[in-house]
């Protein structure tokens, strides 16, 4: 009996956001009542149950364009970043806009409209996107077999600090956000209680994100979003085969290169230069691969928006197809400061920053936002080939897609036409 190996991907994205006292930190051996993190553990809903209706309309589809939007406008700036030249990208979008609605239930005036004109939300109230993320986190949470899919956040809180509890009980019932206590004048026990927390909820993924940690900080928000799939039809680990990678015009790479023939969903787009194959995995999860013709990524890179992939969407039609995939494990760490000031978010990190709806006691204002997010394609575990499937392929030649140069990739919830993760493959061996 023959055994194949299965493909099976990993992801996972974190973004944590660092809230730290802009001013006095709250003063020792005073009493500080109120809600402890300990308090809230109780979940909203379980993940079998049905959901809550939000009058009929699925809450996340309205927020779908708007974080679509935000996902370009994102990328855009971490490609074109001075450092990022020769780099390979890859975060998840739907992870940061989650991470930045949840600081937003805790902000206020300025402060809030600043946050939510930057995700594209300054027609929506809060309450449409707390709703919207309740509802795509409990959809990205029914997890079939096939794949696993898990979209959450922890709030870390010094010991002692009076959080405003009602921001606690919005965050764990609209984020499935849970609440724990650390000692932050401890920055290394901090750190270490912190990153055991994103370990675990990244099943040991991103193990040392949180270091250097301020003694004065009295709050983290963390957001994390895990994903493993296995593609719908396997490649054939026999068939894996030693290729080039053009990384650059100077620069050749070896890679271990898988191929598969069988029936894709394809484009090819002669007016943007580019080739789009849609490689689905089990479930309803797919990654889309914009292969750009051999030195336009640039170009692509410039243009592309949800109004491309909507196109490239329709116009996709099923063909047979020679595909050659570099297998490849990246991991990429954004720090997003910058970037989000120059997407409008500045009153946060500044001491102007209004975050009385988190904490009344101090003022408090964002130091940091770090994003990783982890990526990895491979033929792990076996399974024997009991299920036996053919492919009735037409008599016309296969076409060929040949994935030796840099490409973009994005994977895409097919119900929620939520971009989960996206990046640039420059260097797959990096």
């Amino acid at each position: 009996m023959v055994k194949k190996m299965w493909g099976k991907m990993y992801y996972s994205a974190i973004a944590a956001l660092l809230v730290a006292t802009a001013w006095a930190a709250p003063h020792e051996g005073h009493d500080h009542g109120g809600h402890t993190a300990e308090h809230h553990h109780h979940l909203h809903h379980g993940k079998d149950e049905p959901h809550p209706s939000h009058n009929g309309n699925d809450a996340c589809h309205l927020l779908a364009p708007h974080n679509a939007d935000f996902a370009f406008s994102l990328y855009k700036k971490l490609a074109f970043h001075p450092d990022a030249q020769g780099k390979n990208i890859f975060f998840s979008p739907v992870g940061v806009s989650m991470a930045l609605s949840m600081l937003a239930v805790g902000a206020k005036g300025s402060t809030l409209s600043q946050i939510y004109s930057s995700l594209g939300y300054s027609q929506l109230q809060a309450q449409q996107v707390n709703e919207g993320y309740e509802h795509l986190i409990h959809m990205l949470g029914h997890s079939q077999d096939a794949m696993q899919l898990e979209a959450g956040a922890g709030v870390a809180i010094r010991e002692g600090f009076k959080v405003v509890d009602q921001f606690l009980k919005d965050v764990q019932h609209y984020y499935n956000s849970e609440a724990f206590s650390v000692d932050f004048s401890k920055p290394e026990i901090a750190a270490e209680e912190i990153n055991k927390f994103i370990a675990k909820k990244t099943n040991d993924k991103i193990t040392n994100m949180v270091k250097d940690l301020d003694s004065d900080m009295v709050m983290m928000l963390i957001n994390y979003m895990y994903f493993r799939g296995k593609w719908d039809k396997p490649f054939d680990a026999q068939l894996t085969h030693k290729a080039d990678f053009k990384v650059d015009k100077d620069t050749t790479v070896q890679v271990d290169m898988m191929k598969r023939t069988g029936r894709y969903d394809i484009y090819q787009d002669p007016v943007n230069q580019t080739t789009v194959v849609m490689v689905p995995y089990k479930g309803n999860t797919s990654m889309m691969i914009v292969l750009p013709d051999d030195g336009k990524m640039k170009e692509v890179e410039e243009y592309m928006c949800r109004h491309h992939l909507k196109n490239w969407h329709d116009k996709l039609f099923r063909s047979s197809v020679d595909l050659f995939m570099p297998k490849f494990s990246i991991s990429a760490t954004s720090k997003l400061n910058d970037i989000l000031t120059d997407m409008g978010v500045t009153d946060a990190f500044s001491d102007t920053a209004d975050f009385s709806g988190m904490t009344e006691e101090v003022k408090v204002k964002v130091s940091r936002v770090v994003h990783q997010a982890v990526l990895s394609v491979d033929e792990k575990g076996t399974e024997a080939a009991a299920v036996t499937t053919i492919e009735i392929m037409p008599m016309s030649l296969p076409d060929t897609v040949m994935l030796n140069r840099p490409f973009l990739v994005l994977i895409v919830e097919d119900s929620t036409k939520s971009i989960l993760f996206m990046g640039k493959i420059t260097n797959p061996t990096e």
